[in-house]
């Protein structure tokens, strides 16, 4: 894919200011699409948009096609009629600096109910019918979630290796007679996913209207508890209680030294190939129908993954075993075309995960944050930067840059300073200028680097299983002196849009 030099942030969409307790894709998302255009920036990149479970992670969801429809905007569906002032009289007071997902969970599942009501009760026949499209567009996978949704929300929560055996073994006798009996609960879920991609739609549609592209996320592996699994059980490593027998991480690394043990079941890759790639064509494909470009997380477990015995209490003890390969990713060109699809390469990396990426001319990803521990050889360094990578001065997994200097060893920061050749005083900044001067193709950085925040602004700690994905920004954060600072940096190393760039000054000799 021949994408062109650019720039963004990563935000993800939970992170928004708002009066609901979460970030969610109403006023507050096109203010930020308008900040981003306003400040040169062409790219907007978010995590994963699927429903999220135990955890809060967007990384285990309940879905790899469903929307999370704590993001639906109450103000939205106001403005549909969906809501009225009356509805939202009784909302709680948020913190407006974090996320408290269980107050937050409870109170946007009650504004959806009664929005649901109203619209059995009195919409149009327009929105009817939008809504009977809806589901005609998404049946590949849209009854099976609502079911599973409707199933777990009838088993009070619990994973679906603990519902009756009937039911968990998706036998036709026992989802007859739950249809039957929970039709109106199963509609709830359906009429949830209805409004999350009407007005996701409607955002998306509005950044491209200001020229920004959006780049999305695609989690290799699923979550266990997932309508994927549940509905799929052929395609991953499940023993005959529908319980897996192997499951994903990766080894000790730079992130965790007994490795990370994500306990996602693992694919049968083989049956995968036989069916030509199937469930996997569908994800990407409506994954594209949301997103411009995708960010593959873990790219190294297409060419080969670790495997973790299920029950080991972390990843330390496991094995590579080879992924799909070439097979793969030619199966997903020859049903979609060229693949705008950034390839996560990072942790361990082997040579042939590097002829992988590069067999399908897919950018790389490289950290700054990396760069110090070494020497002036070290790949994360921007002099040894190729073009057709993407830099970073760190992800949602990493600390904050300023979190990261101040924690650093001093050896690593001394570098820093020497390399930057700054005094670390604004070592935020620094470390974009120097992700926005080099050669790769994208710059981006996390909004908390725009704002010099430190470790209270990190989203995610890798391995660690509550307190992470909660962190939001405050309205005032985006001022005009930080949307010119940011169009600056963007115009001084040319990765402003065209129609932002002024007119070239053509000299002539005398």
């Amino acid at each position: 894919m021949n994408f062109a030099r650019s720039a963004g942030i990563l935000l993800h969409p939970t992170s928004l200011p708002g009066p609901d307790g979460i970030g969610d894709l109403g006023p507050e998302a096109y203010r930020w699409v308008n900040f981003l255009a306003e400040s040169g920036c062409s790219l907007w990149q978010i995590l994963p948009l699927g429903p999220t479970g135990y955890g809060d992670s967007p990384y285990q969801c309940f879905s790899a096609f469903a929307g999370n429809p704590y993001l639906i905007s109450p103000a939205l569906l106001l403005e549909d009629g969906l809501l009225t002032a009356a509805d939202l009289e009784d909302r709680p007071t948020f913190p407006a600096d974090r996320v408290d997902y269980g107050p937050v969970i409870q109170w946007k599942l009650t504004l959806l109910d009664r929005a649901y009501r109203r619209f059995k009760r009195s919409s149009s026949s327009r929105r009817r019918e939008a809504f009977e499209q809806f589901q005609s567009e998404n049946a590949t996978w849209l009854p099976d979630f609502a079911t599973f949704m409707a199933i777990k929300e009838s088993q009070g929560g619990v994973s679906w290796e603990n519902w009756p055996r009937p039911l968990r073994r998706r036998e036709p006798g026992a989802l007859q007679t739950f249809a039957a009996e929970f039709a109106d609960t199963i509609q709830n879920h359906i009429f949830r996913q209805f409004l999350f991609f009407r007005q996701w739609q409607a955002l998306r549609q509005y950044a491209h209207s200001r020229g920004i592209q959006i780049i999305g996320d695609v989690p290799i592996f699923v979550a266990y508890d997932s309508a994927d699994a549940w509905s799929h059980p052929e395609l991953f490593y499940l023993d005959d209680e529908s319980r897996p027998t192997v499951v994903a991480g990766v080894p000790p690394d730079y992130f965790s030294e007994t490795g990370q043990l994500w306990g996602n079941p693992l694919y049968r890759w083989d049956d995968h190939q036989q069916s030509g790639f199937a469930w996997w064509i569908e994800r990407i494909r409506a994954t594209l129908r949301t997103v411009d470009i995708i960010r593959l997380d873990h790219f190294r477990g297409f060419a080969a993954y670790w495997e973790v015995p299920y029950g080991h209490p972390t990843a330390e003890h496991g094995k590579w075993s080879p992924g799909p390969g070439a097979a793969f990713f030619e199966a997903l060109r020859n049903a979609l075309g060229n693949l705008p699809i950034i390839a996560e390469d990072l942790g361990e990396i082997t040579p042939d995960v590097i002829a992988l990426r590069d067999q399908f001319d897919l950018p790389g990803m490289k950290i700054l944050q990396f760069a110090f521990a070494a020497d002036p050889d070290d790949l994360f360094l921007p002099h040894n930067y190729v073009r057709n990578c993407v830099a970073y001065t760190g992800t949602h997994d990493n600390d904050t840059s300023l979190g990261w200097y101040l924690s650093a060893p001093e050896k690593e920061r001394d570098l820093a300073r020497r390399y930057l050749a700054r005094s670390g005083e604004d070592i935020s900044w620094d470390l974009i200028r120097a992700v926005w001067s080099s050669v790769a193709v994208f710059a981006l950085a996390p909004l908390q680097d725009f704002l010099k925040l430190g470790s209270e602004a990190r989203m995610n700690y890798p391995g660690r299983a509550g307190g992470n994905w909660a962190w939001r920004f405050e309205a005032h954060a985006l001022d005009d002196a930080l949307k010119a600072r940011i169009k600056e940096t963007n115009f001084l190393y040319g990765r402003l849009p065209e129609s932002m760039k002024p007119p070239k000054i053509v000299k002539k000799w005398t």
